[in-house]
């Protein structure tokens, strides 16, 4: 294992006839991993102080024990992320990402039904805060390619896997870091997967269970608003109250409308989504109702709604310090989350709805994605989901929010949403993401060994 210096040693692989599946080891390594992964708490609140670095240690234990030679990397002391490359059977081909992040949102204890960070496994669950955001998926990734160690397999192209800091806020530390100052550790990098896809959806009666692969992300815009004004006593008449002039910017905006733009991803999504619930429908034409269809495609809409327009939500607000004082100055944060091509169109909007008197500005962006759903990637990732799970329909989608691959979007690495899980009714995974009790059953891990086995052997 190396700290700052990219090490040079090559994986000790042979190669095995394709279809060898993970062994029983991997399958154990993944739950234990999961669990212990959870139990290092990195809880990322935004103000730099999470510490990933024992996450990272352990990762990159666990690698250099499948015979790889991890590398640590920091931008700020105990913000660590980890690489490492496994070199494919084929020089000439084209390497593939697989990323993980290794930071998860804060957890409050009291709220949930076990401690947060206490990794328990009880009745066939893994519980705990990262348990699908996104410690399942790293301890898959490195139950797999320790199975192959043991086993003696070799990819065809090179893989290069990813441990990231930072996810859950700016990724300056992490993926951002990364990017910008190691871009040569990503040599040779053309698509990536990592987190929010290949999950169990589970679409109403009579309707076969959907798997979901993410093509697309819409951008991220978190805002602030600024508003000033005249401070004064509260008592007396204040035509130019800062709070107030906050206050109607942000009801403006909560309650805007904004306009349906769909991108090919979604506009695909829709596409086949209509034809499962048998819904007669021309996706491509101008005049097309979204909503309307949305209205007919039951509970599989959730998996669309979210994406077919820009959005900005009201999130944070800060102002005043006493309260018989009008403050001269009132602050609000926005969520935003912007579309392919909708980047002017939000703009516009913000600008007449936060009005004359109330400045914004973009405090974080990252820029939307679209990846191709008619690509030999996304036709091998439908594949290895049916190899798996065949009384289900593989279908693509848009994330509402975003992950890593914004970042390393910026080397040309194109990103799919692939973290597989077989779940069962009556589970939101969608609800799980930074919720309470948040948690993945056991069997959910082995299947999503099985298929990033699958995957990765045939990418």
């Amino acid at each position: 294992m190396a700290d700052m210096t990219p090490g040079t040693g090559s994986a000790p692989y042979g190669t095995v006839p394709y279809g060898t599946e993970p062994d029983g080891t991997a399958l154990d390594e993944a739950v234990r991993f999961t669990s212990e992964l959870i139990r290092i708490d990195t809880t990322n609140r935004g103000g730099g102080d999470c510490r990933e670095r024992p996450a990272a240690e352990y990762a990159a234990e666990r690698l250099a024990g499948a015979g790889l030679d991890p590398v640590l990397l920091e931008r700020t002391p105990g913000r660590t992320n980890v690489v490492a490359r496994i070199e494919g059977t084929d020089p000439g081909a084209p390497a593939l990402l697989v990323h993980g992040h290794l930071d998860v949102v804060p957890a409050e204890p009291a709220d949930w039904s076990v401690h947060p960070f206490s990794g328990e496994i009880r009745d066939g669950v893994v519980w705990g805060r990262g348990a699908v955001d996104m410690k399942n998926m790293d301890a898959m990734v490195l139950a797999v390619v320790r199975a192959w160690a043991r086993a003696g397999v070799r990819p065809r192209r090179d893989i290069v896997l990813a441990f990231t800091a930072d996810e859950e806020a700016s990724a300056e530390d992490g993926s951002g870091f990364l990017a910008d100052r190691h871009s040569g550790l990503f040599e040779g990098c053309t698509e990536g997967i990592s987190e929010s896809g290949a999950f169990t959806f589970h679409a109403g009666p009579g309707t076969p269970p959907l798997y979901p692969i993410a093509a697309g992300e819409r951008g991220t815009a978190w805002l602030k608003l600024t508003a000033h004004g005249r401070t004064g006593h509260g008592s007396k008449v204040n035509r130019a109250n800062a709070v107030t002039r906050l206050a109607e910017a942000v009801a403006r905006i909560g309650a805007h409308e904004w306009p349906v733009r769909l991108t090919p991803t979604v506009r695909a999504a829709l596409t086949e989504l209509a034809a499962l619930y048998g819904v007669e429908t021309d996706t491509g034409a101008p005049d097309l109702d979204v909503d309307a269809l949305l209205d007919k495609l039951g509970p599989a809409a959730a998996l669309v709604e979210p994406t077919v327009r820009n959005s900005a939500n009201p999130t944070m607000l800060d102002a005043g310090y006493k309260i018989n004082v009008i403050p001269g100055r009132a602050v609000a944060h926005i969520d935003g989350r912007v579309l392919p091509g909708g980047e002017e169109e939000f703009r516009e909007t913000l600008d007449r709805l936060t009005g004359p008197d109330v400045d914004w500005e973009f405090q974080h962006r990252e820029v939307p994605l679209q990846a191709p759903v008619d690509s030999p990637t996304f036709a091998r990732l439908r594949a290895a989901v049916e190899a798996f799970a065949p009384e289900g329909r593989v279908v693509p989608f848009c994330m509402a929010g975003g992950t890593d691959a914004k970042q390393f979007s910026r080397l040309g690495i194109t990103g799919y949403g692939f973290s597989p899980l077989k779940l069962p009714p009556g589970l939101d995974y969608a609800a799980l993401f930074h919720g309470v009790d948040e948690r993945v059953p056991v069997e959910a891990l082995h299947f999503g060994v099985r298929v990033l086995d699958h995957y990765l052997r045939s990418a």
